[in-house]
């Protein structure tokens, strides 16, 4: 069993694959799942974004097919077939195990994992034949961070934010530390808006916590 593994993360500048290119033009940030390669060389992309310019733009590329759009919380969700390979495709070659990929304005940030040393400077040469990348940051994964699979929620970022936001304001305890008013104001967002959040991502928890 290798003795360390690595939590890292990449700056990566010079894509030209069509998440980048979009939030390049449209000056958003798009928050994307690691890509799915298939056989053929196609990726199958999911992204989020606040920006609707995104989807314009992914529908104007000639590299998009089969995209579809879905606004919800305030946020505009894409899933589509692109037709240019991702650049995260070549460090997964090598060994990334990619967790996420952060664009803003035509700038990446992938983090993942890595595991030993050795393989980190794979990641990096083979990053570095085809775009710009410089390594951000890097830790050792001990056992008390490493998270199980079954236990990575999938919420929204808003709803992530206003459950987050209701925990740590004392929202869930009795009797309540704060009003739902007050949690609403620390988020900079109506009351209605808060609890139409955190209704909807309790929902996805329990979900997913029963299976239901």
């Amino acid at each position: 069993m290798r003795p360390e593994c690595l939590v890292v993360e990449f700056r990566v500048t010079g894509d030209d694959c069509p998440l980048a290119e979009a939030s390049r033009a449209a000056d958003a940030t798009v928050d994307a799942a690691p890509p799915l390669a298939r056989r053929d060389g196609n990726s199958l992309l999911r992204a989020s974004t606040p920006s609707e310019a995104v989807g314009d733009l992914l529908d104007e590329d000639d590299r998009v097919r089969y995209l579809h759009g879905s606004q919800v919380d305030g946020r505009w969700n894409y899933r589509c077939l692109s037709k240019d390979p991702c650049v995260v495709h070549d460090l997964v070659d090598v060994g990334f195990l990619v967790e996420s990929v952060h664009h803003h304005e035509g700038i990446e940030r992938h983090v993942g994992a890595v595991v030993g040393y050795d393989v980190l400077d794979s990641v990096l040469e083979a990053a570095g034949d085809r775009v710009g990348v410089s390594l951000e940051r890097v830790t050792t994964l001990g056992e008390e961070g490493d998270v199980p699979i079954a236990q990575r929620w999938d919420l929204t970022p808003a709803q992530e934010e206003a459950v987050r936001a209701a925990l740590a304001a004392g929202y869930f305890t009795v009797p309540r530390s704060a009003t739902a008013a007050e949690v609403a104001e620390t988020l900079d967002i109506s009351k209605s808006a808060f609890l139409e959040r955190l209704r909807r991502g309790q929902g996805s928890l329990f979900a997913q916590l029963f299976g239901e």
